[in-house]
């Protein structure tokens, strides 16, 4: 009984930590410029002539 209710406040007390601290945005950004690695990551040869 004890542990279902100390799990209980612990999973609040993470549940309302995790709203006051948000991650840096830094993070949801995309890369600005296409460099030849992430046109790779994203099925683009980077080896053809895009023009």
């Amino acid at each position: 009984m004890k542990v279902g209710i100390s799990l209980i406040i612990v999973a609040v007390l993470a549940i309302a930590i995790s709203r006051r601290i948000r991650l840096s945005p830094r993070y949801d950004r995309a890369p600005r410029k296409l460099t030849q690695w992430n046109s790779m990551d994203k099925g683009i040869d980077p080896t053809e002539d895009q023009t």
